[in-house]
C-alpha cells in the first residue's frame, strides 16, 4: 500500500558522516535549515561507526512508525543500500539526500546532487514505488556482483583511503586490481527453465537502467519494465579485461564479444566446483559481504516507496 506522506510528517534522517567529500558540517546544516524554514521537525542520526548502519537504520524505521515520519539516507549508495533493507516493507516512506561519488540511484530517480535542491524535494514531493532487486533477501538499488567487481571495491576502498574519493582515483584502482588478474568463477546458473555451467571472472547483476546505460547495455530497457540484467565476462587476458575496462568507459561494453548479457526476473545460482566453499563474497551496492550458497536474485515483490519528482529524470528522459 503507498504510504501518504502528510505535510507535517517529520523527517528521520540517517547521516553518514563518512560518505562524499564535502563538508558534512555544512550538509547538516542545510538540513537542518531547510527543515525549519519549512516547518518541519527533523531528527539526524549521524553514522559515527559504518559497523552501525544497519541497527542505525532500523532504529530510524521504528521512529518513523511511531512519527509517521519519513525515513531519509544520506550518503552515498552503500548508506542508501543499507537505509533501504531496513525501510522496505516497513510501511515508511523513504527519502534519499545523496552525498556519494556517483549517486546512480538517486540520479536515476530525478533527485538532485545538491543539499538544497534535494530537500525541495523532501519537503515537496510524495513517494513513488521503485524496484528493489534482492539476493538471498539482500536488497541492492544499484547492482550486485561476485567475483572480480567485489574484489575491485575492496580495492578501491584502500585507493580512496589513501587518495581521496573521485571517479579518477575509482578508475585507477580499477586499472590496477585488473593488472594483477583473476580467478575464474565456475557457476551453475538456473534462469527461465534451464540450467547452465559457465566459467567467468565475474557475474554482475544490474538494477539501474542509468549505469547500464552508460555502459551500452540494451537491458536498461529490461530493468524499466520490472526485470534485472545479468553481465558475464568469458574468460580472457589481462590485456583483453584491460581493453573492455575501457569500453566500459565509453559505454561501449554491450557491443563487446567477450560479454555475455540478458534479462531475467529471477537467477539461481551455485557453485560447479567440487568441494566448494559454502559462502561467497558479493558485492550489494559498493558494500562487500560474505552470503551463504546457493544464491537467489530477483526482483522484489514489493516496491521501494520513495519520494522523487513525477517527472523522470533528465539523464533518463534523454536516453
Amino acid at each position: 500500500m503507498q504510504p501518504t506522506v502528510p505535510t507535517a510528517a517529520p523527517l528521520i534522517v540517517v547521516f553518514n558522516l563518512g560518505s562524499g567529500a564535502g563538508d558534512a558540517a555544512q550538509a547538516r546544516a542545510a538540513i537542518e535549515s531547510a527543515c525549519a524554514d519549512a516547518g518541519r521537525e527533523c531528527k539526524l542520526l549521524s553514522v559515527d561507526d559504518p559497523r552501525h548502519l544497519g541497527a542505525l537504520a532500523r532504529d530510524a524505521v521504528q521512529r518513523a512508525q511511531e512519527a509517521g515520519g519519513v525515513v531519509v539516507a544520506a550518503g552515498g549508495d552503500g548508506t542508501l543500500n543499507a537505509v533501504a533493507q531496513a525501510v522496505l516493507g516497513s510501511g515508511c516512506a523513504f527519502g534519499v539526500l545523496p552525498q556519494g561519488t556517483f549517486n546512480y540511484f538517486s540520479r536515476t530517480h530525478g533527485i538532485p546532487a545538491g543539499i538544497d535542491a534535494a530537500m525541495q524535494v523532501l519537503l515537496h514531493e510524495q513517494a513513488q514505488p521503485v524496484q528493489v532487486g534482492l539476493v538471498n533477501e539482500r536488497v541492492f538499488l544499484v547492482n550486485a556482483s561476485l567475483g572480480l567487481y567485489p574484489k575491485l571495491l575492496e580495492d578501491r576502498e584502500g585507493w580512496k583511503k589513501q587518495f581521496g574519493r573521485s571517479r579518477l582515483v575509482a578508475f585507477g584502482a580499477g586499472l590496477a586490481t585488473l593488472l594483477r588478474g583473476q580467478r575464474s568463477l565456475r557457476l551453475h546458473i538456473d534462469v527461465n527453465g534451464r540450467t547452465h555451467e559457465v566459467r567467468t571472472p565475474t557475474l554482475f547483476v544490474g538494477n539501474n537502467a542509468l549505469q547500464l546505460e552508460q555502459l551500452g547495455f540494451a537491458e536498461a530497457q529490461a530493468v524499466d519494465r520490472g526485470a534485472l540484467a545479468a553481465i558475464l565476462l568469458r574468460p580472457v587476458g589481462r590485456l583483453s579485461m584491460l581493453w573492455l575496462l575501457l569500453r566500459g568507459a565509453f559505454g561501449r561494453l554491450g557491443e563487446a564479444d567477450q560479454v555475455l548479457n540478458f534479462s531475467f526476473e529471477r537467477l539461481g545460482l551455485r557453485s560447479a566446483r567440487p568441494f566448494a566453499a559454502r559462502r561467497i563474497k558479493v558485492a550489494t551496492d559498493g558494500e562487500v559481504l560474505w552470503l551463504p550458497l546457493p544464491l537467489e536474485f530477483r526482483v522484489s515483490p514489493e516496491p521501494l516507496w520513495l519520494i522523487r519528482p513525477s517527472a523522470p529524470a533528465p539523464e533518463r528522459a534523454a536516453a
